[in-house]
């Protein structure tokens, strides 16, 4: 994962009065959104893949994933007089994307969460009003699955579930939140199903497990859903005995690597098969 940041301080650290900052060359306004007249980028941080924790439908929590860009924008004293009023700022960042197509999802003084879908693609944008109008941030997640490096093969799952009992898969995709086995998973589940057939007396539970962002009763659930779906395409499409095969889902209860960054995340979200 390449992290890129350009940036005029380490920490950000905002007081009342602010000299003039350097030109902001190296840091750029996303192709989205322009800035407000009188703020240069303080700091801008771009991940190739993230997920998000964004305000849902109703004030409900939710997560996005997919390229994250974080900018942060301070007021030039030497360009803007005054600053403008934090509503301001939100509602100026509503009415742009709004031309757009965008839709609000949540609002207040301070903040706006919006998504915006364009050529089949969804952006989800979050500003941040901050520093009574003296600064404001915004995070823009360009909605995409992350390019799975690592896959299952059958030979590799049967030697780690005869040396360890177990055996972590990945390949196998879901959409952001939902249960539903995304078509490019046949790859892995066909590895799965190999595994089986090489072994007729191993039985598997078959565990799905999330990363920790959001809420973990919500995780938890939806790691169950996630196994049992992955045990209904075992069984209904590649033949695999309904006997065989236990769902269990312990959301991000039994993480394989820290949850501090997208690397260990990606290693999370997993589905391990266990023998019994």
């Amino acid at each position: 994962m390449v992290r890129l940041i350009a940036s005029l301080a380490a920490v950000l650290l905002l007081a009342p009065a602010r000299p003039a900052l350097a030109a902001d060359t190296e840091a750029r306004d996303h192709p989205l959104l322009s800035r407000m007249p009188g703020f240069e980028i303080d700091e801008a941080v771009v991940l190739d893949f993230d997920q998000v924790p964004f305000a849902g439908a109703g004030g409900r929590g939710a997560t996005v994933e997919g390229k994250h860009t974080t900018i942060t924008y301070v007021l030039d004293a030497a360009k803007a007089a005054k600053a403008p009023s934090e509503a301001q700022i939100v509602q100026n960042h509503v009415n742009a994307l709004r031309k757009l197509g965008g839709a609000v999802v949540a609002q207040d003084e301070r903040n706006a969460w919006l998504e915006v879908k364009r050529g089949g693609a969804t952006t989800w944008v979050h500003v941040r009003a901050r520093d009574q109008g003296e600064a404001y941030v915004l995070d823009i997640v360009e909605g995409k699955a992350m390019a799975q490096e690592v896959t299952a093969d059958a030979g590799a799952l049967a030697a780690d579930i005869a040396a360890t009992g177990k055996a972590a898969v990945y390949g196998i995709y879901f959409d952001t939140g939902k249960a539903e086995v995304k078509p490019e998973s046949r790859p892995a589940l066909e590895q799965i199903a190999a595994v089986l057939v090489r072994d007729p007396s191993l039985r598997l539970h078959v565990v799905g497990h999330t990363d920790a962002v959001g809420d973990v009763a919500m995780n938890l659930k939806l790691s169950q859903a996630r196994a049992e779906a992955v045990v209904k395409e075992l069984t209904t499409r590649h033949g695999v005995a309904a006997a065989r095969l236990r769902p269990a889902g312990v959301g991000p209860l039994a993480p394989a690597a820290s949850n501090r960054d997208e690397a260990g995340r990606a290693r999370n979200r997993r589905v391990e098969l266990v023998a019994w």
